[in-house]
């Protein structure tokens, strides 16, 4: 079943005895295990019919032993399984899977892992539960997931502010959610999303972050990449040399793919470039512009270099924040 058909069912009241839920995106497990953990059961029936195990912690014995009993005042208990993966004894419940108990609902919370399909447990799974994958999003879906998500809570957003948020935060999507109901809270509904409200309200300094550098580094702009890494140098802490490297480093990979691509649709580049959209290929069309492909192998050489005295290999003892603009200045006048 899919993650959208699991919670129409549950908000039919539509239960069944055993949910797995496994994979490594955890937002959408974490989403369904809270919605039964909440509503199945009134306030009142939670005291006595509510049970969160931990994985660490419980073993076959003490799950099989909640699961069995009888609700007490109510027509279903609850169990829960958070962190099953680190359940020594899981693939045992094999046992109580085929013969599970009726007015008990079990959740089965393994996080950040699949579950090996050719074993007895999946197989038992696969005939008497629910099982769900909560399979990562690739990087190119992330935009549409942010645009949907905004618009089930009556916000629209704009391309640039949407292609913005999925670049610095990543397809991490319990990460994504926590920064947009933190801007929701700022932002009155119904309202366009704009790039300068992102920038505002997640904390995306406009003219001092990462993808600006890389951007006036694209563009040969020595005087504006220069203020920015006079900013990274007073706030190390926030702007640590392995970071920035680690991100010019993704940049310039990208740029040298670029000029092997050919001729193809910006789609295609995007999906080459491993892009959350094609939005950011008019820098990468600067920067090459700007950078051939000799001088991008020369960039990544000078990365790997400077990644590895990051680390403190090869390095004397000038600071990182020396041995950044350093870098940066190697690579603006090559």
């Amino acid at each position: 079943m899919t993650y959208n058909d699991i919670l129409k069912d549950l908000k039919q009241k539509k239960y069944s005895p055993i949910y797995f839920l496994h994979g490594e995106e955890s937002y959408f497990i974490d989403q369904i295990a809270n919605y039964i953990e909440k509503n199945v059961l009134t306030e009142a029936e939670k005291s006595f019919n509510l049970t969160v195990l931990y994985g660490k912690e419980a073993n076959y014995n003490a799950v099989v032993d909640s699961a069995r009993r009888f609700p007490i005042m109510a027509q279903h208990q609850v169990v829960i399984i958070k962190e099953a993966k680190e359940m020594k004894d899981l693939p045992k419940l094999e046992r109580y899977i085929k013969n599970a108990a009726p007015t008990t609902i079990l959740v089965i919370c393994h996080k950040h892992k699949k579950l090996d399909q050719r074993s007895k447990i999946a197989k038992a799974l696969k005939k008497n539960a629910v099982v769900f994958q909560a399979k990562k999003l690739y990087d190119n879906q992330v935009p549409d997931w942010i645009n949907n998500y905004l618009r089930q809570k009556k916000y629209t957003i704009a391309d640039d502010a949407t292609a913005l948020i999925a670049e610095y935060l990543g397809s991490n999507l319990a990460k994504v959610v926590n920064e947009l109901d933190k801007l929701m809270l700022n932002v009155p509904s119904n309202t366009r999303i704009t790039s300068e409200i992102v920038q505002k309200n997640i904390g995306i300094s406009k003219d001092y972050n990462v993808f600006e550098l890389q951007n006036t580094i694209g563009k040969r702009d020595v005087l504006k990449t220069q203020r920015i890494i006079n900013y990274f140098m007073s706030n190390p802490k926030k702007h640590p040399l392995p970071q920035v490297v680690s991100s010019l480093f993704g940049f310039f990979s990208k740029l040298y793919i670029f000029h092997s691509a050919g001729q193809v649709s910006d789609n295609e580049l995007a999906k080459k470039l491993g892009m959350r959209s094609s939005f950011f290929l008019k820098d990468y069309r600067t920067a090459a512009r700007n950078y051939n492909r000799p001088k991008v192998e020369k960039a990544i050489n000078l990365l790997k270099e400077y990644d590895l005295k990051s680390k403190g290999v090869g390095r004397d003892s000038a600071p990182d924040t020396e041995l950044l603009r350093e870098l940066i200045f190697k690579i603006l006048h090559m």
